[in-house]
């Protein structure tokens, strides 16, 4: 017999948020199966093309000069906010539209794992950039990833990179690719974030081609001795020796954990490393008998509750009225979460730091909505039950288990304003915390 359950809480912590259809389809087809689709080869994804890369044009301060009149630097800027816009609502939309969810929600781990703001890069075709790097290694080996990643053009303009050079070594980036992004606290030295600078040296970015280029005579070409290990390391050495360290393993292991799984549970130490990939680094916590233990453990993000919610309203962002577009990336602002502007390097908070009085009206806000945004069938499959029934509804809707007495007691008397009562559902305990 399918535990259903299990599979639900595979489905909540493997997509932004599973559709009624989507759970019942899997239920059918059982936890292994739907482990297998989840984490299995991505072909075609029909939601995916419908939702193609933007075309954000050049940047607009690729003609700006020492002669540009202050005009015309106003006009760029402006020009530039606009391109980033676009770039959050379609990616918004690619959340929202993608089939292969398991992939989409791996681009905004990473995105907040190597968190690169677009406030200091100031390019939305930088930081498009690297998402589609994010896609193209996210899923396989650390090692490809971390190599990419030295060499991305967002990443070295946000950690200043492009001043890193053999006269004046910046440390700035060796520091959080080995605090943050690789090792974690206390698997490094100061003299190994010298030498990781170092080797790092010589990078530049083309703000007119958008490319990162190697300049060899600001590079230090000199042996360096980093964790132990001695030579002539570049970027692409240095990175491919920290993917290579078992600290790194352990360290993007519990990264995963923290946010497929949850924190309340420690990660298990049998997760194993990254030399076989992020696919099956994830498969071996999704199969992981901890795993279970996490149900009701996880404070959804506000941008994968606000995703989850708008596909199992049948809401497709990028379709909504520019009001509405514009409102909703304001929401989440106010929710202190927007793709592409992470509040540091080090990401966005997690837990119960998403649980304050603040948030929960800014929650409520965005709710009311998406409730008012949300598909007539979706309405329906609420006014269609008995009076007395429309809470089930809801949480066949919403994919919860079962609302707990309190929760239950407060939808009862909404149940004959479907948009109120998408709102109480939207903010609950139940659908908050998952």
């Amino acid at each position: 017999m399918v535990d259903r359950d299990a599979v639900v809480h595979l489905l909540r912590r493997a997509t932004f948020g599973p559709t009624a259809e989507e759970v019942e389809s899997a239920v059918r087809a059982g936890p292994a199966t739907t482990l297998d689709r989840l984490l299995g080869p991505v072909g075609a994804d029909p939601g995916a093309a419908a939702t193609p890369l933007p075309r954000l044009g050049a940047d607009p301060y690729a003609g700006i000069d020492k002669t540009s009149s202050r005009e015309q630097r106003q006009q760029a800027q402006k020009a530039r906010a606009d391109q980033v816009r676009l770039l959050v609502e379609w990616w918004l939309d690619r959340m929202v539209a993608a089939e292969h969810q398991l992939t989409e929600k791996l681009v905004f781990f990473w995105h907040g794992h190597w968190a690169t703001s677009v406030r200091k890069v100031r390019s939305a075709q930088l930081m498009l950039g690297q998402l589609e790097t994010f896609r193209r290694h996210g899923r396989g080996p650390f090692e490809a990833l971390v190599r990419a990643m030295v060499a991305d053009p967002a990443l070295i303009i946000w950690l200043d990179g492009q001043k890193n050079t053999r006269a004046a070594p910046n440390e700035n980036l060796a520091r959080e690719l080995m605090e943050l992004f690789t090792l974690g606290i206390g698997h490094y030295t100061e003299d190994d974030v010298k030498a990781g600078a170092r080797a790092l040296t010589g990078w530049q970015v083309d703000r007119r081609t958008g490319q990162a280029r190697f300049a060899r005579r600001r590079h230090d070409p000199a042996e360096k001795t980093i964790l132990g290990r001695t030579g002539a390391f570049d970027a692409d050495s240095y990175a491919r020796l920290l993917a290579a360290r078992p600290e790194a393993g352990a360290f993007v292991a519990a990264r995963l954990w923290a946010r497929f799984a949850g924190t309340e549970v420690a990660p298990p130490e049998t997760l194993g490393g990254t030399g076989g990939g992020t696919t099956e680094l994830l498969r071996a916590l999704f199969t992981h008998p901890a795993f279970g233990q996490t149900r009701g453990g996880l404070v959804k993000q506000p941008v994968e509750w606000a995703v989850g919610a708008m596909r199992q309203l049948g809401i497709r962002p990028g379709k909504l009225p520019a009001p509405q577009r514009k409102e909703l990336a304001g929401r989440l602002a106010g929710m202190d979460q927007v793709p592409l502007r992470p509040p540091s390097v080090g990401g966005w908070p997690a837990g119960a730091s998403w649980l304050t009085t603040s948030s929960l009206q800014a929650r409520m806000r965005l709710a009311a909505l998406l409730a008012g945004a949300a598909a007539p069938e979706a309405t329906r499959r609420l006014t269609a039950a008995p009076r007395d029934g429309r809470p089930d509804a809801l949480a066949r809707l919403l994919v919860v288990d079962r609302w707990t007495p309190r929760t239950l007691a407060a939808l009862t008397p909404l149940a004959d304003d479907p948009r109120r009562l998408l709102v109480a559902g939207l903010v609950s305990p139940e659908y908050t915390v998952g």
